[in-house]
């Protein structure tokens, strides 16, 4: 039957495929990642205004590749090839010494830039793909009570983009019925102020509503339970920093790794359950986790774990040379598709005004 998936299954299933991706450079791989995400999107996107954000995000993430590319041009690649631009050199101080401003670009360094900004406008895309597909204001019902304030925050802050989108297509679709200047400066000037205003307008909407239900208060404590809370949260954290640090330097020692991390996670939780009785809340037509939100979580899990494997045994792949054609494994076109297996094990979305 139609209905809304649980927020935080799309969450997962897209950290999931962002963590894949954040463990290759090879542009095939992560094209594959962007095409199985834009279907997903496409699939299982609901009519809310959020939903209709993922462009932003796609032109968001092919900013960041030129970007990247630009970067390496200006600082130079280090890359010896063969020269495509020769730019003059511009000479720095001793200060910065080994950084080298323009100068020979060659076409190993706008394939490194390509590589590297392609992997970071996946990561981009990821996020954009959780955010459209997940409802923020049930992502808010599902946080633990003590991170209920910080919530708050979180669902006005993600609620800004999507809010645009909707204020541009408002804004637009109203002077289309007016007539007015048609110059560029002046047509954006008429343009931007509007939607700029609106967006904010509804975001302190959302942040008063939020206010007057009781969204982001906190329940009485005393000093001493305060300074426990504290002392418990700030040394679960430093104990996870330290292991997940310890985990991806094999050079520390292993007691820094594995039990590090665990310890430091299991205090960070003793510390937000600690924090989260002094918050009373109910909740009305709870989400509750189904076979479908397991499955779309497996299936991001899956592709993390193939994309952590194909970078540690095929690391040709995963990391391809800036010499050489990039070639993909079945293991890596596998870890790349096996996301659109969440557009068939996920229900079609509710369409507005049909009941629960």
């Amino acid at each position: 039957m139609p209905r809304d998936l649980h927020p935080v299954a799309w969450w997962l299933w897209a950290i999931g495929l962002a963590a894949a991706a954040s463990l290759t450079t090879n542009p095939l791989v992560l094209l594959t990642i962007v095409a199985v995400v834009a279907v997903v999107v496409a699939a299982r996107r609901t009519h809310h205004a959020w939903a209709r954000s993922f462009r932003f995000y796609l032109w968001l993430a092919a900013v960041v590749v030129v970007l990247r590319v630009l970067w390496r041009v200006l600082l130079g690649g280090g890359y010896p090839g063969d020269v495509v631009l020769d730019l003059p050199q511009v000479p720095l101080p001793d200060a910065v010494r080994g950084v080298t401003l323009l100068g020979p670009v060659t076409s190993q360094t706008l394939l490194a830039g390509l590589y590297d900004g392609l992997r970071l406008a996946t990561l981009v895309i990821c996020v954009g793909a959780a955010n459209s597909l997940a409802n923020p204001k049930r992502l808010l019902r599902s946080l633990p009570p003590a991170l209920y304030e910080l919530g708050t925050v979180l669902v006005v802050a993600v609620t800004v983009l999507p809010q645009l989108t909707q204020s541009i297509q408002r804004v637009r679709a109203a002077q289309s019925l007016r007539a007015g200047d048609t110059g560029r400066v002046r047509r954006l000037r008429r343009f931007l102020v509007p939607v700029l205003e609106d967006t904010f307008d509804r975001s302190l909407a959302l942040a008063a509503g939020m206010d007057t239900r009781g969204y982001g208060r906190s329940g009485a404590a005393t000093p001493r339970e305060r300074r426990t809370t504290g002392a418990l949260v700030l040394g679960g954290l430093c104990g996870t920093l330290v292991g997940v640090y310890a985990l991806l330097d094999q050079t520390a020692p292993r007691l820094l790794a594995g039990p590090m991390l665990a310890l430091g996670v299991a205090v960070a939780v003793a510390g937000l359950v600690n924090a989260g009785r002094r918050v009373q809340r109910t909740r009305y037509r709870a989400d509750r986790w189904r076979p479908a939100e397991v499955a779309v979580v497996a299936t991001g899990l899956a592709v993390a774990v193939l994309g952590w494997w194909v970078s540690e045994h095929q690391a040709t792949v995963a990391y391809p040379g800036l010499d050489a054609v990039p070639q993909v494994s079945l293991a890596a076109l596998v870890a790349g598709v096996l996301g659109v297996l969440a557009a068939v094990v996920s229900p079609p979305p509710r369409t507005p005004g049909a009941p629960r």
